[in-house]
């Protein structure tokens, strides 16, 4: 094979031209979830928008290296770029959370979790962490996941009046059943979590304090945000969400902790890692180490306020009465509407959401009473407060006439043709 037939520099700079000769059918629909997303208002919490730099860099040659091991140990032989992607990752990571060690190798958020509990537990062991119906993540002790099968998982429960996490309650759980990992974090709660409190009961118990930051990992970041960091032992976060970055996952931990975290990662949970999303994260956290990220995460905390407020003014039962972060919770018992109608009727208005649980929900989980929203991915847009309004208005209109297909299809004309002034990052519009 000559320079004429395999010409590098042109394969590194294919585009999507080549999807649409190659197969046309998902090159179309590509293209349609492109205009999906550059049409629609898109409220999802752990969606967001990623840079063109951080596309381009997923997209990228380094999907096609192996690379099991670490930096300077690996079991391949060719690392001598690879090596160099993964350690700025590393690098970059550590100085944009102040920790002492990452792995910046887990695939997603849930196997980060899942290396955390293999590096500590063994099969029976107890976890304490949040409801999965009050806010929890699946992987931090549902009945339904791993983490609820293979380990004596009890779960604390929402302040019934408030909404608010019950400290208390976590106290006398932790003293009841003596955990060996205290789990903080959630998919569903929009107030900051106090980690000081959470560190006390660790300490008082013996137990390890985990921190999923996932959803709010791109405010600890900006500074908008308390880091979990000087509290916990270890902290997990994917690096997509508010982070804006790539479908990937890191872990961070006490310098005393770095070699039972990277031998559950690897070997004991996984392979080579995805070197292309490696580089991508690289690309994301230096630009969270931005001024303008700071001012992005600012910026999405102001807008969740803004919302919060348009719609309690229009009588939306919010948990905990409104935000601290990039999400809201609502209940719509009151608007005698489902979350699930609710948010098929918002899809089809051209305003994405999730249907919801909320604490306390008499509801079975495939058609609960709430829906949740998040703010990161209309910031990244460009919305603002005076946006954000618009967007509250749009969403009582639907809930209030979710049937009502002719308002619901001139709100979609509205909706698409306000998004064409606020271009979508990393999509050609």
């Amino acid at each position: 094979m000559n320079e004429a037939d395999f010409n590098v520099e042109e394969m590194m700079v294919a585009t999507m031209d080549a999807v649409k000769d190659t197969d046309p059918e998902i090159y179309e629909l590509i293209k349609q979830e492109e205009r999906r997303q550059r049409d629609k208002i898109r409220l999802i919490a752990s969606e967001n928008y990623v840079s063109a730099a951080v596309l381009q860099a997923t997209g990228s040659v380094l999907t096609n290296k192996y690379s099991e091991g670490y930096p300077g140990r690996r079991y391949y032989e060719g690392q001598q770029v690879i090596d160099q992607v993964e350690a700025l990752a590393v690098e970059r990571a550590m100085e944009l959370f102040g920790a002492e060690h990452v792995n910046v190798q887990p695939y997603s958020g849930s196997p980060a979790n899942l290396a955390v509990y293999l590096a500590f537990l063994s099969p029976g062991d107890v976890i304490l962490g949040m409801a999965l119906p009050h806010g929890g993540h699946l992987t931090h002790g549902a009945p339904v996941s791993i983490s609820g099968k293979y380990f004596r998982a009890q779960s604390y429960t929402l302040n019934r009046e408030t909404g608010l996490i019950d400290y208390q309650q976590i106290l006398e759980k932790a003293r009841q059943y003596r955990p060996k990992i205290i789990i903080a974090g959630h998919s569903a709660y929009p107030r900051i979590i106090d980690f000081e409190q959470f560190r006390r009961i660790a300490d008082e118990v013996g137990a390890l304090f985990m921190v999923d930051m996932a959803h709010f990992a791109g405010l600890v970041a900006g500074g908008a945000h308390p880091s979990p960091l000087p509290w916990a032992d270890v902290v997990t976060t994917t690096t997509h969400k508010s982070l804006r970055g790539p479908r990937g996952a890191i872990i961070m931990c006490r310098r005393e902790y770095a070699a039972a975290i990277d031998k559950a990662v690897f070997p004991g949970l996984q392979g080579g890692p995805h070197n292309n999303t490696t580089a991508a994260m690289a690309v994301a956290f230096k630009e969270a180490a931005t001024p303008e990220f700071a001012d992005y995460a600012r910026q999405i905390v102001n807008n969740s306020r803004a919302l919060a407020e348009v719609l309690a003014k229009r009588d939306f039962q919010l948990i905990t009465g409104g935000s601290d972060n990039h999400l809201l919770l609502i209940d719509l018992t009151n608007k005698e509407i489902t979350g699930k109608t609710a948010a098929k009727a918002l899809d089809r208005a051209g305003i994405v959401v999730n249907y919801n649980a909320v604490p306390f929900d008499t509801r079975k989980p495939g058609n609960p009473s709430g829906i949740r929203v998040g703010t990161a991915a209309l910031t990244s847009r460009g919305f603002k407060e005076r946006e954000m309004f618009q967007v509250g208005e749009w969403i009582n209109a639907v809930v209030a006439e979710p049937e009502n297909e002719r308002l619901i299809e001139e709100i979609a004309a509205d909706v698409a043709s306000f998004c064409r002034d606020f271009p979508p990052p990393g999509i050609d519009c």
